[in-house]
């Protein structure tokens, strides 16, 4: 356990689990190890002072969800405010409430980083390298670790090296690093990107901004939807909370899953459907519809969804405008294109994605050796090949996250009671020869593509396969056995 200034010495009494991460991922893990394996001692720790992850770090204007609150919220604890599209804040409020109902708070040791992990065949434990905010190192001691730190860096995103960009007077700023202090009244403003923090920035700005642009180098696909579902509010004044929420969450989960299948396989209708969508949208506007149709199909990339209309709305006032092509140089006047056209900005946002970062940045070893992430698996979308005793959390990419981090959660929850009530010190998976090799995720997005030499690999066939549906995990994870012959155990 974390005790004092500086451990030079692991504790003589190990950890059972220790959860790296005290997000929505990570919250959903001490769930379950409280309600699945209330026999196991475990403790969390976040690199932050506060809980939240990404929630807690995102601080620009008009932050939300990208995912109706009733599946992106938890089952144990269902949304019940009527936004179900919800802003940044209310979305935090929703998770320190839900850490204090479970009790957590007492469990969370905040202001520590991993850094680095190692795990002793010999005696099936990790040893976990942890620098506290103040500098200092410490120990612990782990007999499983439960990495829930999400996929990207937070220290960082990700900003391509504009030529001329010392040129530019005024101020530029990622999205990830928004000031506090920053105030674009009156002020002209140019976001580069198309992405959904594009599309969330341009409205809110636009509403006090003297001008917004969005520079797009390539269109997204859009998808207007009431922030607040009427259906669902329906159903919560017919039916009594306990049977309402179910219903709601149910009734999303298969429309999202049914539009993203008929997005797969019929592409050049869901791009129609689309597009008539933001037509409708736009109305008579000067914008063009060019700006809004990608060259690649529906979910190659993620949908981004726009609540109420916002974006459109700001577009057909005047107080927005999107402009599409090719940055040449930033000026001192602004943002000059390949076209010749320059955008007049006083500040600039960069929100041109995120870097994607495996373990939280951390270091990890197996019996003294690195583990080589692009050499490994990923098995049932919970554990690495070769890696004992350890697993990670990573959401749906076409839906919400927490519909995978469930499913991921109550598994690893039954492997640990399964090992706990049957002795066994030691789970890991083992790929043999032949099982395929492809990317982890089949998206075509930046953030992905930049980042793929870097991340695991899956295979041709279960229980290699990273799925991005829910009913096939569902099943998948209520018939597999937890020995199944390619997970292997040890004493």
């Amino acid at each position: 356990m974390i005790r004092g200034p500086m451990v030079d010495t692991p504790p003589a009494e190990p950890l059972d689990v220790l959860v790296v991460g005290a997000g929505l991922s990570g919250i959903c893990a001490a769930h379950t190890l409280r309600t699945r394996c209330p026999d196991l001692r475990f403790e969390m720790v976040e690199s932050r002072d506060r809980l939240g992850g990404t929630w807690d770090l995102f601080r620009y204007p008009g932050i939300r969800s990208d995912s109706d609150m009733y599946t992106f919220g938890f089952s144990f604890r269902p949304w019940r405010d009527p936004k179900a599209i919800a802003d940044g804040p209310a979305i935090l409020t929703y998770l320190q409430e839900t850490a204090a109902e479970l009790g957590l708070m007492e469990l969370i040791r905040f202001g520590r980083r991993v850094e680095g992990a190692s795990f002793d065949s010999a005696t099936a434990r990790w040893t976990v390298r942890i620098r506290r905010s103040g500098g200092e190192l410490e120990t612990v001691v782990a007999r499983f670790l439960w990495l829930c730190a999400g996929y990207y860096r937070y220290d960082a995103g990700h900003t391509p090296d504009f030529p001329g960009r010392d040129r530019f007077p005024g101020l530029v700023v990622h999205p990830q690093q928004w000031p506090a202090d920053l105030d674009v009244s009156g002020k002209r403003v140019v976001v580069i990107g198309s992405g959904a923090t594009a599309v969330t920035l341009v409205p809110t700005l636009a509403q006090t901004a003297a001008s917004v642009v969005m520079v797009q180098r390539t269109p997204s696909w859009y998808v207007s939807r009431p922030a607040v579902d009427a259906t669902a509010e329906r159903l919560k004044r017919w039916l009594p909370p306990r049977v309402a929420h179910p219903c709601i969450r149910a009734k999303n989960i298969a429309v999202g899953n049914l539009f993203y299948r008929y997005c797969r396989r019929f592409p050049q209708s869901a791009r129609k459907l689309l597009l008539r969508g933001v037509r409708d949208a736009l109305g008579d506007t000067a914008a063009s519809t060019t700006d809004f149709e990608p060259p690649y199909d529906p979910y190659d990339q993620r949908l981004c969804f726009v609540p109420d209309g916002d974006l459109f709305h700001a577009l057909r006032r005047g107080q927005a405008r999107i402009v599409t092509g090719t940055i040449r140089s930033f000026t001192e006047e602004g943002v000059a294109l390949a076209s010749g056209e320059v955008v007049s900005a006083d500040v600039i946002v960069t929100a041109t994605g995120l870097e994607l970062q495996f373990f939280g940045g951390a270091t990890i070893e197996v019996d003294g050796v690195p583990v080589d992430l692009p050499s490994t698996h990923i098995y049932l979308g919970t554990m690495l090949s070769g890696v004992p005793n350890a697993a990670y959390v990573m959401g749906y990419t076409n839906a919400s996250w927490t519909l995978k981090c469930e499913l991921v959660c109550d598994r690893i929850g039954r492997l640990l009671q399964h090992m706990h009530e049957r002795g066994y010190t030691s789970a890991v998976p083992v790929a043999g020869p032949g099982v395929g090799d492809h990317p982890a995720v089949d998206l075509s997005s930046g953030y992905f593509r930049r980042a793929l030499d870097r991340l695991p690999r899956q295979g041709d066939d279960d229980p290699w396969r990273f799925h991005q549906d829910w009913f096939t995990d569902r099943r998948l994870y209520a018939r597999r056995p937890i020995e199944d012959g390619v997970l292997r155990f040890g004493k």
